[in-house]
């Protein structure tokens, strides 16, 4: 299972290794001539692909105003839906087409699926185990289900050593379906799993951003769905694009920790766009006038992290 927080440890050393950059134009032969030299290596898995619907499974209690926050992120990453403002979270998820090219495989069509709702069904102390139970709510079938577990509800390794993870489970006739957990921070790790929307609990310390949906534990949700999302799709059985142990890999966002747009360095995001408003800081636009924050992709084709800004 690979988890969010677990590439943190990371940091400072693979930072050092990366020069920010946009994306550069490359044709697919190009790229699967580097393929020897990419830091993520591809293991010849299946990536996730076809029309794939996300299902998000709400555990606990989250205001209809949060749940559109998420619901209106996954809407906004089909290319169909796409913000008129500049730039797009469907342009940040495109960066994931390269790794498809590489794979020679056929492309993903994310669409929002189903909502379901549980009131503290399993209590609110979760182990990891129960949240597979969970996922297991959803589609069993050409789908993504999303655990979002609320800010009263324990989770094993949150805040300790994971902000979320994604995985993958049978579910009979040889078929597999993906799943994504991330746990709502905003109680009881901000500083962990909300960066830079809270003041870091360790490292060099600047005053947070204002987030952009003005609910902190949201705002931080979305960094860790998104970079997870972009795992899942490149990385979602174990086999796919990957660095390190495959129980606590580097991925397409996680390769790239903390860095948000073009002058980022350890304690600072790089150079946001800033809500003339509100102030809040964000790289991305969605659907219905939303902004986000979203983490940089690494980049196959220049071996360099890749950021919308």
């Amino acid at each position: 299972m690979a988890s969010v927080f677990s590439s943190i440890v990371k940091f400072l050393a693979l930072f050092s290794f990366f020069n920010l950059c946009i994306a550069s134009r490359t044709t697919p032969n190009s790229l699967v001539e580097n393929d020897q030299n990419q830091l993520l290596k591809y293991h010849k898995g299946a990536l996730l692909n076809g029309k794939i619907s996300v299902n998000l499974i709400w555990y606990g209690k989250f205001k209809p105003s949060q749940r559109a926050i998420v619901a209106d992120f996954i809407t906004s990453l089909s290319p169909s839906t796409a913000a008129q403002s500049k730039p797009s979270v469907a342009a940040w998820w495109k960066m994931t087409e390269k790794y498809y090219h590489i794979a020679s495989s056929s492309s993903l069509s994310l669409s929002l699926g189903k909502q379901i709702l549980d009131n503290y069904s399993l209590g609110k102390s979760l182990s990891q185990t129960q949240i597979l139970q969970l996922a297991s709510k959803g589609e069993q079938s050409n789908a993504v289900n999303v655990v979002l577990t609320a800010s009263d509800v324990a989770v094993d390794g949150f805040c300790v050593n994971r902000c979320g993870s994604h995985g993958s489970r049978s579910s009979g006739n040889n078929h597999k379906f993906a799943y994504i957990w991330v746990g709502n921070s905003q109680t009881q790790c901000p500083g962990y799993c909300a960066w830079p929307f809270h003041q870091p609990l360790y490292g060099p310390q600047s005053p947070p951003l204002v987030a952009p949906n003005n609910d902190v534990g949201l705002d931080g949700i979305i960094i860790s769905l998104s970079g997870l999302l972009a795992g899942t799709a490149t990385n979602p059985f174990g086999n796919g694009f990957y660095q390190g142990p495959s129980e606590a890999p580097l991925e397409a966002a996680t390769a790239c920790p903390g860095v948000y747009a073009k002058g980022a360095y350890p304690g600072y995001a790089g150079n946001l766009l800033v809500d003339p408003t509100t102030g809040a800081s964000y790289n991305a636009h969605g659907a219905n006038a939303r902004k986000y924050l979203l983490p940089a992709i690494y980049d196959p084709s220049t071996s360099k992290c890749s950021t919308l800004l």
